[in-house]
């Protein structure tokens, strides 16, 4: 039954729910919000006059200080000019250089109304980050109209989780692995069952990255144990020990990665098993159980080795940089792939890997049980009714 626009309501009903999951999820408090300092005030500013006196650089190094002269261009204290300084730390991948024209992002301390103190905390770049979203979200509804609709809500809906629900949840010390399956879970529900409709086919591919998900989660618990891996080789793990959070489990929180960064894989591939197999029973109806399955499997086959590949290119390019020091360095493979960075990361591949090969045939045996009910009949593995 259809309604507007040739929708059809149950998926005009699945589209309502979670627009408002979406919109709850995005009042929700996460109990880590912004201590409200009515003292500070934030604001965009543009930088007038730069003075590198104090600055000494050190080879690439830079410390010292800039001294910065600044208009605010944002807020109720516009086309103010105040000073400001740019401490650098010494570290090329924290300190950020000033020049005459930049924009930057100013916390400004106020008191009666005045400002007593301006600090220059970064570049500003907000501004082509709303223009790279907008950007997206126009190519992506051109391109895929109501379809690219339900895939901007399920992306949208996919981020508030993660914001929202699992990093406040980690942070208030909720079980790691049973969190992240949870979160996945809905999120795959969400993204499948919006891109696909609450038929047949999202159910075979939920019922499919699900299987694939929770087994990667398994292997996960049971190997990671032999890599003596601490949570800590993640980036700013050691830094949240130090803030106040080291009753963290980052171990659990690490092995919770795993399968959380291969879920949009395994989902990807999942939704190709089940879209293929649907093709299959629309275009021959009385096609057997088994056939169907075998038909999951090859398309599997044929999907599977650029999935799994596409984890190595993702993993693999975040470490890129240490790579070539081990290869300027003339460091053995044996020393590299022992280094708890590198180990990290290779087990991250190959789980996600693994996770992705048994994803094909899991769904394909999900589509074997489940499709066949559209006929009205039941039919066996083989040509006999079961």
């Amino acid at each position: 039954m259809y309604g507007f626009g040739g929708i059809n309501y149950r998926e005009g009903l699945l589209v309502a729910f979670f627009t408002l999951l979406t919109a709850g999820l995005f009042f929700l408090p996460t109990g880590f919000e912004e201590r409200h300092d009515t003292g500070s005030v934030r604001a965009k500013g543009e930088i007038l006059e730069v003075d590198n006196t104090h600055v000494q650089r050190f080879g690439l190094i830079n410390s010292g200080s800039q001294e910065l002269t600044v208009r605010i261009t944002s807020g109720p204290f516009a086309d103010a000019v105040v000073p400001s300084a740019n401490h650098l730390l010494g570290k090329l991948d924290m300190d950020k250089l000033f020049q005459e024209g930049d924009r930057a992002l100013m916390v400004l301390t106020v008191r009666d109304g005045n400002i007593l103190h301006a600090q220059a905390m970064d570049h500003f770049r907000l501004h082509m980050q709303v223009w790279l979203v907008a950007g997206f979200v126009v190519l992506l509804v051109a391109f895929a109209g109501w379809t690219g609709l339900k895939a901007l809500l399920s992306f949208t809906f996919a981020a508030l989780m993660l914001w929202k629900v699992l990093v406040p949840g980690f942070l208030n010390n909720w079980d790691p692995i049973l969190t992240s399956l949870g979160v996945v879970a809905l999120m795959t529900a969400a993204i499948l069952f919006l891109v696909a409709g609450l038929n047949r086919k999202g159910l075979t591919a939920f019922c499919g990255a699900m299987l694939g998900l929770g087994l990667t989660c398994a292997l996960a618990l049971l190997v990671a144990p032999e890599f003596r891996l601490h949570g800590a080789v993640k980036p700013f793990s050691e830094t949240l020990l130090y803030t106040g959070y080291a009753h963290l489990d980052l171990t659990r929180i690490f092995l919770a990665t795993i399968f959380l960064a291969a879920s949009g894989a395994v989902m990807d591939l999942a939704m190709d098993v089940s879209a293929s197999m649907q093709e299959v029973v629309d275009h021959n109806p009385d096609i057997s159980r088994r056939e169907l399955v075998l038909s999951g499997f090859r398309v599997g086959r044929a999907v599977v080795g650029t999935m799994t590949t596409t984890l190595l290119l993702a993993y693999s390019s975040s470490y890129i940089s240490l790579l070539m020091v081990f290869m300027a360095q003339g460091i053995p493979m044996a020393n590299m792939l022992n280094l708890n960075y590198i180990a990290a990361e290779f087990l991250n591949t190959i789980l996600g890997s693994i996770g992705l090969v048994l994803v094909a045939p899991l769904t394909a045996l999900a589509g074997g049980g489940i499709f066949p009910w559209k006929r009205g009949r039941n039919v066996g593995m083989g040509n006999q009714p079961s």
